[in-house]
């Protein structure tokens, strides 16, 4: 088992503990973390574009010229794709981009995440964050006695103080233990987790 520090939002270590080989200390699956991202990706498209095909665009209703003796090509519509103002050959329809992993999946590729964040020495644990009042400046003075800036922090419970003192500081975003993903943990540098939500996350995962 990996053996990691606790720290205090004051930056002093308090105790160490050992993190669960199960959850932390898995072989990384690259393929499946790939394919945890993508899904998440594809899931936020929008898939609202569009364009019109020949049969949509208005006019061409009429052969522009007789089939022989004019000495040009053979035209069938003045609204072909080959035309200026024609439609668009395959032209991109409204779609859901989409797709789904099972829940094995899933959870295998957030435990290479994660596995990936300790083998880095990029996870740090505290012992607990929360604050007497919302104060963005709270959050800052504690990510700086923590020595982090980028920065994903995993909560084991919404404790509105901490989400809102959290919000407005760029490349720093709070998650529960339940909406964790693959892409977010990434992206971060660090991953800085409260001893609870690390038990958490431990009974779900391992």
């Amino acid at each position: 088992m990996a053996k990691v520090s606790v720290y205090n939002i004051e930056g002093k270590q308090v105790e160490e503990i050992d993190l669960n080989d199960a959850v932390f200390g898995v072989e990384i699956n690259e393929h499946l973390v790939h394919q945890a991202v993508k899904s998440l990706l594809a899931g936020k498209r929008q898939g609202t574009q569009s364009a019109k095909t020949r049969s949509e665009v208005s006019g061409g209703g009429r052969k522009p010229w007789r089939q022989k003796g004019t000495g040009h090509a053979r035209q069938g519509s003045t609204r072909s794709p080959q035309w200026t103002g024609g439609g668009v050959v395959f032209a991109p329809k409204p779609r859901d981009y989409s797709f789904k992993m099972n829940k094995q999946e899933k959870a295998i590729a957030i435990k290479s995440a994660l596995t990936s964040k300790v083998q880095a020495s990029n996870i740090v644990v505290v012992d607990k964050i929360s604050f007497d009042d919302i104060k963005t400046k709270n959050m800052v003075q504690a990510l700086k006695n923590l020595e982090v800036h980028k920065a994903l922090i995993v909560l084991n419970d919404n404790d509105k103080n901490v989400v809102l003192s959290a919000r407005n500081i760029p490349d720093v975003k709070t998650a529960l233990t339940n909406t964790i993903n693959v892409y977010d943990i990434l992206k971060y540098d660090k991953l800085v987790i409260t001893k609870d939500a690390v038990k958490t996350i431990e009974e779900v995962y391992a």
